[in-house]
């Protein structure tokens, strides 16, 4: 099976999509939709995708995917021979745990930072298809929560290879991408929390993760 991957290279959202693919040893076809110039607003991509939104992926039968969540879900059902989202009730719930935890506190808390600053983002301070105002006071929240949320992590990781469970895992997924992406709004970890540094130094080994690292 061949999937359509709506992407833009090197944003946060479509590389976790990018990096479940490249972990399930899938093949894909690439289409970029370009957000710097707004194809993502434009009638041809709201057919696609309603939300106006990258990550998207067609599988077979046409129906298209419109957000990770769905992909993840999606992708590790039909290749449940490496589980993304663990193997047992256990590790499954740690996943998910992990999974929302640094959706809300490191993804989000970055998004806040940026979206609510950026020049290029004015009128766009969330994604979708309606235009909302920034709001500069949540830009200085957004980088408060990731410095929280940086100690939580850190402490985690302590004496772990991985987030959640003992094997790679969508939480490791979400993880790097907000570590990566918080240096947007230069809110990276500090050096000296090193369980996180050696975490993702270690995670560079792996080809989904070097190859998509922007």
């Amino acid at each position: 099976m061949t999937y359509t991957f709506y992407t833009f290279p090197k944003a946060p959202s479509p590389r976790r999509a990018e990096i479940i693919l490249i972990e399930k040893g899938v093949e894909y076809d690439e289409v970029v939709v370009d957000l710097s110039t707004g194809e993502h607003l434009g009638e041809e991509y709201r057919a696609i995708n309603p939300s106006c939104t990258v990550p998207a992926l067609k599988i077979e039968d046409g129906t298209v995917l419109t957000d990770n969540a769905g992909i993840l879900a999606y992708l590790d059902a039909a290749y449940p021979e490496r589980p993304l989202l663990g193997s047992n009730p256990a590790e499954k719930a740690a996943v998910a745990s992990w999974c929302a935890k640094v959706e809300f506190d490191g993804l989000l808390g970055v998004a806040e930072a940026l979206r609510n600053t950026a020049p290029r983002m004015k009128g766009r301070a969330l994604t979708g298809p309606v235009s909302y105002d920034q709001i500069p006071e949540l830009a200085e929240r957004g980088v408060k929560r990731v410095g929280v949320f940086w100690e939580v992590l850190n402490k985690a990781l302590e004496g772990r290879d991985y987030l959640a469970t003992d094997e790679f895992s969508a939480a490791d997924i979400v993880a790097v991408v907000a570590v990566d992406f918080s240096k947007v709004v230069k809110a990276r970890p500090p050096e000296e929390m090193t369980n996180i540094w050696r975490w993702r130094e270690k995670l560079n080994e792996r080809p989904s993760i070097s190859k998509t690292t922007p």
